[in-house]
């Protein structure tokens, strides 16, 4: 298995926690950071903007991105264009549809035509990727996220997927592929197996990275005591 500090993969960490965010910012290993409206209401994050602009005050020397909240495309943009000019470190996330399910791939062309750094966001099919793919600006530095970790809680195996994806965005040097939603720290292996340029971690994941490369006999024996530690802990007897 590859060690942390030599992977291509770049982490970005997924959150809305601003002490979170703050901390991990301060992580050499951790490349950028990612958010959302869902994550930021979990957090309680009551004022988007205000939010928003605090982290970006301490936060200009690593790539962030920030969602777009509404529904339809005229306003979407014109928020993309407020979001964007946050600033020069800021990625700007269009859903791949609105909620009826209508694609925002012109307003993706027209926002990377104009410099914008889109990350286009909750992608689960490769149609979705080409079409977005056809949309983005070469020149023009750009995100293709794709919900790998729903892609897995639909029983489907993502890796074949994600692969795919890499070979399509190959042709666009700006554009990065971004493993979204992964659900155990194997999957920043796989991102980093197949060439993915990016994978988004939630603090949980990351505070799991000291198990990385560690010898399974010895977790083995600390889960056993553990086991039974908690057994004596709670007062359980039988057959006594």
């Amino acid at each position: 298995m590859t060690a942390i500090e030599r992977l291509r993969v770049k982490i970005f960490a997924d959150g809305a926690d601003r002490a979170a965010m703050l901390a991990m910012h301060a992580q050499p290993f951790v490349k950028g950071l990612t958010t959302n409206p869902t994550l930021m209401r979990k957090a309680g994050i009551a004022d988007y903007q205000a939010f928003a602009r605090d982290i970006l005050e301490h936060i200009r020397d690593k790539p962030v991105s920030f969602e777009v909240i509404s529904d339809e495309f005229a306003q979407m943009e014109r928020q993309a264009q407020e979001i964007a000019g946050w600033g020069d470190n800021v990625y700007v996330k269009i859903p791949v549809t609105n909620t009826r399910g209508e694609p925002s791939h012109a307003l993706v062309r027209r926002l990377a035509s104009r410099g914008v750094k889109v990350n286009v966001t909750a992608i689960l099919t490769l149609s979705q990727v080409r079409e977005v793919a056809a949309a983005l600006n070469p020149e023009v530095a750009s995100y293709v996220s794709v919900l790998a970790g729903r892609i897995a809680d639909t029983g489907v195996d993502p890796v074949p997927l994600m692969a795919a994806a890499v070979r399509i965005l190959a042709t666009i040097p700006a554009a990065e592929l971004i493993w979204a939603s992964p659900r155990e720290l194997l999957n920043i292996f796989q991102a980093d197996s197949i060439g993915c340029h990016i994978i988004t971690v939630t603090p949980d994941l990351l505070r799991k990275l000291p198990l990385v490369g560690r010898n399974l006999e010895e977790l083995s024996l600390e889960t056993v005591r553990m086991f039974y530690d908690d057994a004596t802990a709670a007062g359980y007897s039988l057959c006594e």
